[in-house]
């Protein structure tokens, strides 16, 4: 079962989210638990754990930290991540999305659909950086990454 069971916001010490950003949050957890494809590959000749997992996103020192256990909670691996590679797309995606929000109270559907498939593009991006990062270190699929994209730029919120 390569799979995310249970997944958790470390969100300590950042600012409280506003009921957008904790409306996306809560969104892509659901989505997240009903359909993922989370996979860790053996390193180093180290046999890992069997699925499914849980997963903990957190910042912390001005870094991404994915903190993987097994379902029952016994800590399997950290992986800490530079959030350099992830700061465009986040300002781009956040951007995008101000701009979608404004625009669906006030432009008409064609227009609203052109900027609606800008974001998509940009969270594709940012889906693709995600699992670049993480190679060698979990596979996932493209909608996982798309989900825990969200989840990243739900921690970003406020930085």
């Amino acid at each position: 079962m390569s799979k995310l069971v249970r997944v958790e916001i470390d969100d300590a010490g950042l600012p409280a989210p506003t009921p957008e950003i904790e409306q996306e949050r809560k969104v892509a957890i659901f989505d997240l638990l009903e359909d993922n494809s989370f996979a860790l590959p053996g390193r180093e000749g180290q046999e890992v754990p069997a699925g499914p997992y849980g997963l903990v996103l957190a910042i912390r020192e001005r870094r991404l930290v994915f903190e993987i256990t097994t379902e029952a909670g016994e800590k399997v691996v950290d992986f800490h991540m530079s959030l350099g590679p992830f700061r465009q797309v986040v300002k781009d995606y956040f951007q995008i999305c101000k701009s979608y929000f404004d625009a669906v109270k006030k432009l008409p559907p064609s227009q609203i659909e052109a900027i609606d498939m800008a974001r998509r593009g940009i969270h594709n991006e940012g889906a693709r950086v995600l699992q670049e990062r993480l190679e060698g270190k979990a596979e996932v699929d493209i909608d996982t990454a798309r989900r825990l994209f969200t989840l990243i730029c739900v921690l970003h919120f406020g930085r």
